[in-house]
């Protein structure tokens, strides 16, 4: 076999070749999905004439890069041209090989006998009606009938003609409903000719030179949009004391405009897309421009992470159906073996052997990739001034053995599920946080000890003092630990003094103003912490975020 990688004309004096084209159906053997493409590889067999001879691939990708596109063929082919076209229009007669071709032609035939016997019977009894009108001379004789006799001849002519031009009426009316049934087949014979599959529309056009004739399979390979996959994860974990059981996910999707039946898939965390060029710096100039009263950076940050956010939600209602419908029927021991995981300095590779069919309907498939077992140590996290409910977290250490990616995380904790967190795997830290949800089994509460703060003037100046309580209490029946967080605003105007007059003895952070306490906390036990300051300021000014 020799590989022959060819872009839409490698040689441009190509002549037009005279003979009838070659159709075959390509088929998808195995699938690259990355990020924002994906790499498709098929197979089609073809027989072949001695000489030049022009083959017509159908059943590709409605998108194809046409500079990756590679054909693998034996020796004594010398493909001269590929060009892909979703346009495809041939001048010889229809491909009587293609099944779908067949089956029309076969209705067509039923079709057109079953017209042939109703317009037989539609012929046999219009002529009996024309029998019977030129028979309808009552005395053609010598003798003269009876008035009698004359009535039974009327009553059965007239019965006998109406009968018979009734079923002349209907054998009229099924004649008519089976020409338009004819006319929809011949119609849909011209329409299949351009599709093997339902919706694929795109077409391999290859200029080939042969050797030697007989029947020589092909192998295709080539870049394609239209697909992209996301990972995303089970976390379940019985009690604090216990691992967490981690199912490792993709979501896939695909809108090529070809089925994947039964194809071998890898998700690479690679973007073929991307620019491989390393960037260069130049010389960095300053120059004065115009103020921008628009949105300040803050604002920018913000509406791009509100709409992150959205484009993530709207991945999961689509995904969660399918997420949450379909279950590995895999033992959990076995999934893991059947995937291979592959890691190199640009990305991580996920190769599985469970075959798998994804429609290109553009809905999102999920595929099992591995069942890890995660060592993590447990503690409780609580900010109360944000949130009035504590979170457990379990932390990670030495994770980046396990080849995570970024991506959401359905979380099962004590049998019920809580919600969802997210794993940010690019955390240059030495350690992990995962969320586990909220535990409503803590009571957290803030208050403000009201003739412990209050306002006074001096001069030309103004101080606030601030004092709150932390009140935490531990509902469960085990112990636990808890990290606790609070803050005191910072100054970055001389005019704002700022002093910290109680901390309860948490640890500060003078540089953000962070408040934290390590606590443990026993079963039914309540425990508070006080967080006092002062703030200092010209009394003619306003602070609008205190």
């Amino acid at each position: 076999m020799k590989k022959i990688i060819v872009g839409l004309l490698l040689l441009t004096s190509v002549p037009i070749w005279a003979q009838k084209p070659i159709f075959t159906t390509a088929k998808v053997n195995a699938a690259t999905v990355y990020v924002n493409s994906a790499e498709l590889s098929q197979s089609t067999t073809v027989t072949l004439p001695k000489g030049n001879s022009e083959i017509v691939i159908k059943n590709v990708a409605d998108y194809v890069n046409e500079s990756t596109v590679q054909i693998n063929a034996p020796k004594n082919i010398t493909v001269l041209s590929v060009q892909f076209t979703k346009n495809y229009i041939s001048e010889y007669e229809i491909d009587e090989s293609n099944p779908v071709i067949k089956k029309v032609r076969d209705s067509i035939d039923l079709v057109t006998k079953e017209m042939s016997k109703v317009a037989n019977q539609r012929t046999s009894y219009s002529k009996t009606i024309e029998l019977l009108d030129k028979n309808q001379q009552i005395s053609g004789g010598n003798a003269a009938l009876s008035v009698t006799e004359l009535m039974k001849l009327v009553d059965y002519y007239t019965s006998k003609r109406t009968e018979l031009s009734n079923l002349v009426n209907t054998y009229s009316e099924k004649e008519n409903k089976l020409r338009e049934q004819l006319a929809t087949l011949n119609s849909k014979l011209e329409i299949n000719t351009q599709k093997e599959e339902k919706t694929s529309k795109g077409k391999l056009i290859l200029q080939v030179m042969n050797d030697l004739a007989g029947t020589v399979d092909l192998d295709i390979n080539y870049l394609t949009q239209g697909a992209s996959w996301y990972p995303f994860y089970d976390l379940r974990a019985e009690n604090i004391s216990s691992p967490i059981d981690m199912l490792y996910k993709g979501q896939v999707t695909q809108n090529t405009g070809i089925d994947w039946k039964k194809v071998k898939l890898t998700l690479s965390s690679g973007n073929p897309n991307q620019s491989n060029v390393a960037p260069l710096l130049r010389a960095w100039f300053l120059h004065f421009g115009r103020l921008d009263y628009g949105y300040n950076d803050d604002y920018k940050e913000n509406t791009y992470q509100t709409r992150v956010a959205a484009e993530v939600a709207e991945k999961d209602r689509l995904a969660k159906e399918v997420s949450e419908k379909r279950s590995m029927k895999l033992e959990k021991s076995s999934i893991s073996n059947y995937t291979t995981i592959s890691e190199n300095q640009l990305n991580v590779s996920f190769d599985i052997d469970i075959p798998y069919d994804i429609l290109s309907n553009g809905k999102a498939h999920s595929v099992a990739l591995k069942e890890i077992q995660l060592p993590a140590s447990y503690k409780y996290y609580a900010v109360p001034k944000l949130e009035k409910e504590a979170f457990l977290l379990a932390e990670l250490s030495d994770y980046s053995k396990f080849n995570l990616l970024p991506g959401e995380a359905n979380i099962i904790f004590e049998g019920t599920y809580v919600g969802k967190t997210f794993i940010n795997a690019n955390a240059t830290s030495d350690t992990l946080n995962l969320s586990m949800g909220r535990d409503k089994k803590i009571s957290i509460k803030r208050e403000k000890v009201v003739d412990k703060s209050g306002t006074k003037f001096l001069s030309s100046y103004k101080e606030q003092v601030f004092t709150y309580d932390l009140i935490v209490r531990n509902n469960k029946k085990e112990a636990i630990n808890m990290i606790l967080k609070d803050q005191y605003p910072i100054s970055t105007d001389k005019e704002i003094t700022i002093e910290l007059l109680e901390k309860d003895k948490a640890s500060a952070n003078e540089e953000t103003g962070i408040l934290t306490w390590k606590i443990d906390l026993k079963p039914n036990e309540t425990k508070k912490f006080r967080i006092s300051y002062k703030v200092k300021y010209p009394k003619d000014k306003i602070i609008d975020n205190l």
